[in-house]
C-alpha cells in the first residue's frame, strides 16, 4: 500500500492560503423566478440524514486536525456586537486578532513564519474608524454590521445610508440583515431589488448579506432568500444574526452551501 505523504503542518496552510483574503466580487444577475421555482422543493429527511453522517465520517486526525483548527481560525469573522461595546473593547478585540495564538503553540505547531489571523474583526457602525486603525497594514478586514442589525426594519434609505457612513470609515466589508417578512410573503421582487440597492451602496465593499435563518422557519425559506441574495450580488450570505433563539444549525449550513 502507498504510504502517506507528510508535509510540515506550516507548509499545508500555506498551500491553502488566500493571498491578501483576496475574494472574487459576485456581480449578481437578473432575478430570475423561473429558477427559483424549480428549487420550492427540499427534501428535508434526506438533507438531514446526509448531515447526520457529516459527524461520523471523515474523521480528520493528527496534524490534519491542527491544520483545519488553524485554518479554521483564517476563516473567522471576530466580533463584538454587544449593546455597552466600548472603544477601548473594540481594540482589545483588533489586538486579540492580530495575536490569536499564545507564542508557546505556534512554537509547539512548527508554525515558523506562517501568520494565522482571523480574516476580520466585525463591529457596529461607530467602531469602525477605530477598528481600521487598530489593524492597519495586518491584512486583517473589518467588516461592519449595518442596516439596522439585527432586525433590518428601518426605511431602506436609512440603511443604505449607514452601509455608505461605514464605508467611508474604512469598513471593508458590510454586513447586512435581510426583512424576513419578504421572505415569508414570497415578495422575492422586492427582496432582490432591496439587495441589489444595499450592493450598490458598498461600493468596492463586499457584501456579506445574513438571512436570520433561525426566523425563516423552513429549509425551502432559507434556499429561496439564498438564491435570491447571490442573484442580487451578495458576496457571502450567513446564517444568523446571533441574536435569533435559534442560529446556525448543520441542516440550514448545508442548504445554503448547496444553494
Amino acid at each position: 500500500m502507498k504510504q502517506a505523504i507528510v508535509t510540515p503542518l506550516a507548509s499545508r496552510l500555506a498551500a491553502n492560503a488566500v493571498e491578501g483574503h483576496g475574494i472574487v466580487r459576485n456581480p449578481g444577475m437578473a432575478l430570475d423566478l423561473g429558477f427559483l421555482e424549480s428549487m420550492r422543493s427540499v427534501n428535508r429527511s434526506a438533507l438531514e440524514r446526509r448531515v447526520a453522517t457529516l459527524t461520523k465520517r471523515r474523521s480528520i486526525k493528527a496534524d490534519n486536525q491542527a491544520a483545519w483548527l488553524l485554518r479554521s481560525i483564517s476563516l473567522m469573522d471576530l466580533t463584538t456586537l454587544n449593546s455597552n461595546d466600548t472603544d477601548e473593547r473594540v481594540r482589545r478585540l483588533c489586538a486579540k486578532a492580530l495575536n490569536p495564538l499564545r507564542r508557546d503553540l505556534t512554537e509547539a505547531l512548527g508554525l515558523g513564519d506562517t501568520v494565522i489571523r482571523p480574516a476580520a474583526v466585525c463591529v457596529y457602525h461607530p467602531f469602525v474608524a477605530t477598528a481600521v486603525e487598530a489593524v492597519k497594514g495586518s491584512g486583517i478586514h473589518v467588516a461592519a454590521v449595518s442596516t439596522a442589525f439585527p432586525h433590518g426594519l428601518a426605511p431602506l434609505s436609512t440603511r443604505l445610508a449607514e452601509i455608505e457612513a461605514s464605508v467611508a470609515d474604512g469598513a471593508d466589508e458590510i454586513d447586512v440583515v435581510i426583512p424576513r417578512g419578504l421572505v415569508f410573503g414570497a415578495r422575492w421582487q422586492e427582496l432582490y431589488d432591496e439587495i441589489k440597492a444595499m450592493r450598490a451602496a458598498c461600493g468596492e465593499a463586499h457584501l456579506k448579506v445574513i438571512l436570520g435563518t433561525g426566523d425563516l422557519a423552513t429549509l425551502r425559506n432559507v434556499t429561496l432568500a439564498s438564491m435570491v441574495a447571490m442573484m442580487a450580488g451578495a458576496d457571502f450570505i450567513k446564517t444568523s444574526t446571533g441574536k435569533e433563539s435559534v442560529n446556525a444549525t448543520l441542516p440550514v449550513g448545508l442548504a445554503m452551501v448547496r444553494a
